[in-house]
């Protein structure tokens, strides 16, 4: 990260914020984004990015209100940018696919999201959650992982409180049939084992 202390176009005001912004954040952020994406050092890379960014922003004299939200934003950005390397297609035409568009739904009370992600096993559904697609692991991370209201997902993802709603609810129920799934794997191979053990 670039050091602050190098520069004197910055007011000192800002300077602190900045520094306390990576003291405080910086960790919630490299986890958000190991999450994410399932690469520890490609995370520890994009956050150095993010803060980097951030910083080159603060440098040429714009002012940030509240650095935590915008940090989100910056790292949210680079995430995307690193799944449409991955993919060579953009999280548009994912979402296109996924036919989900403002306004095709009524929109979820969030208790009904939390009463749906009380139904779920925490440590099964972090080993599992890899196995969701994009889209639906960043929301399930902001939310649960980081934190952050709907709106505050919403204003991140750029997509209206009610997508983030129903993909929030999709993602929440495919993380619980991926759950019940790999359970009913686990008793068929422990019935098959006890089968196996009949029949010596």
């Amino acid at each position: 990260m670039p050091d602050p202390h190098k520069t004197g176009k910055v007011s000192g005001n800002q300077e602190e914020q900045f520094l306390e912004a990576f003291d405080e954040y910086a960790d919630a952020l490299f986890r958000h984004a190991s999450i994410r994406l399932s690469d520890r050092e490609r995370a520890i890379d994009l956050v150095h990015d993010a803060f980097t960014k951030v910083w080159s922003y603060v440098r040429s004299g714009q002012e940030i209100d509240s650095f935590r939200p915008f940090l989100y934003k910056v790292l949210n950005n680079l995430i995307i940018d690193e799944y449409r390397k991955r993919r060579e297609s953009s999280l548009d035409a994912i979402l296109e696919v996924e036919g989900v568009t403002e306004g095709s739904f009524e929109e979820l009370v969030d208790d009904n999201t939390e009463a749906l992600a009380a139904t779920i096993d925490g440590r099964k559904a972090f080993e599992l959650l890899k196995t969701l697609s994009d889209e639906y692991r960043e929301v399930i991370t902001l939310r649960f992982v980081d934190g952050l209201g709907p709106k505050e997902i919403a204003e991140l993802v750029e997509e209206s409180e009610n997508v983030v709603s129903v993909r929030l609810h999709r993602a929440l129920k495919a993380l619980r049939l991926a759950i019940e799934t790999e359970e009913k794997k686990r008793e068929d191979r422990r019935l098959g084992g006890a089968e196996d053990e009949k029949q010596k």
